[in-house]
């Protein structure tokens, strides 16, 4: 049978810190970032691919409030929407481009995906994820006044508004994405964590402003879908401890028993690896078989085993 793999493609591999954020230069890195995702589909794996979208969602939130005094503000929730469809054909059609090339028959096919949270999740009443622009603290009260916005203050750069995060619980169109991908489509879902929503008393949905997390979504969809493997890719080449000290350390090949210990120890902050630790954790614990962890330039490498970190129950 063939295995089934859910790779994970953050949002900095398609635009870059350091690189001016031009479609064509998305388009350019998306490229790129469909190596290892080639790779996989040369040994006939079954996937499903997720991205982040961080600097593309900020991207969109900047055009909002550029025009908010000539334009309906947009939800959160459509902003996440609006950047599923756009990285989506952009991933879409770069990987189509790459199954041509490579005389490959695969279909590919993107789906704009909602996610179920709770509606009591401890996030809500305790917002944390930095979104939008900076401004000074008298721009932004009068922001949030018009609004309802909660804001904190973000370093030394200014004010900024803050949503929850709250933990991704199902992937609402699991069934169908499954019945794709076992076909042997290729699917894109779930992008920069999928578009948060609750289920009311009367069972209907209603989504809300919020941000998931996109490896923790990414660890639910391969969940959901049954897959074995889950690859987050990432700015790092591998999982490290002691990160930046003198005593650095690059992981290779992990059991999660020896994960959790060093993530109790604090290894992984929150902001940074700390969400793909969870993520990977909860894969396994929830039956998939391994993970890895790697950047998008060593993801080729990895898939053989010689290059990130390798995590296994």
């Amino acid at each position: 049978m063939n295995r089934t793999a859910v790779v994970a493609l953050g949002g900095n591999a398609i635009s870059p810190k350091n690189e001016k954020d031009t479609i064509a230069n998305q388009f350019s890195n998306t490229r790129k970032s469909l190596q290892s995702v080639m790779n996989l589909v040369r040994q006939k794996y079954h996937l499903a691919l997720t991205h982040g979208n961080g600097p593309q969602v900020g991207n969109a939130l900047l055009r909002v409030e550029l025009t908010i005094d000539k334009t309906p503000i947009l939800p959160l929730g459509i902003c996440v929407a609006d950047t599923e469809g756009g990285m989506g054909y952009m991933i879409e059609q770069s990987l189509q481009n790459a199954l041509i090339a490579a005389r490959i028959s695969r279909e590919v096919v993107s789906i704009i995906t909602q996610v179920v949270v709770s509606a009591d999740d401890p996030s809500i009443n305790n917002p944390s994820k930095f979104v939008g622009s900076w401004y000074s603290l008298t721009e932004i009260k009068e922001l949030a006044r018009r609004f309802g916005w909660q804001i904190k203050e973000d370093g030394d750069r200014g004010w900024r508004r803050v949503v929850p995060s709250p933990v991704p619980r199902r992937i609402i169109n699991h069934r169908a994405i499954k019945h794709l991908v076992d076909l042997g489509t290729i699917v894109i879902a779930a992008g920069g964590g999928g578009i948060p929503v609750y289920v009311m008393n009367n069972g209907l949905y209603e989504g809300f402003d919020a941000v998931i997390d996109k490896d923790l979504a990414a660890a639910v969809l391969a969940h959901d879908i049954g897959a074995q493997e889950l690859y987050i890719l990432t700015e790092t080449d591998s999982v490290k401890i002691n990160f930046g000290k003198p005593n650095e350390q690059s992981i290779d090949l992990i059991h999660v028993p020896e994960l959790k210990h060093l993530q109790q120890e604090g290894h992984f902050p929150p902001g940074s690896m700390g969400p793909k630790i969870r993520a990977a954790i909860n894969f396994i614990g929830s039956g998939g078989e391994r993970v890895i962890i790697t950047s998008v330039e060593k993801a080729v490498e990895s898939l053989h085993g010689d290059s990130g970190t390798t995590i296994v129950a």
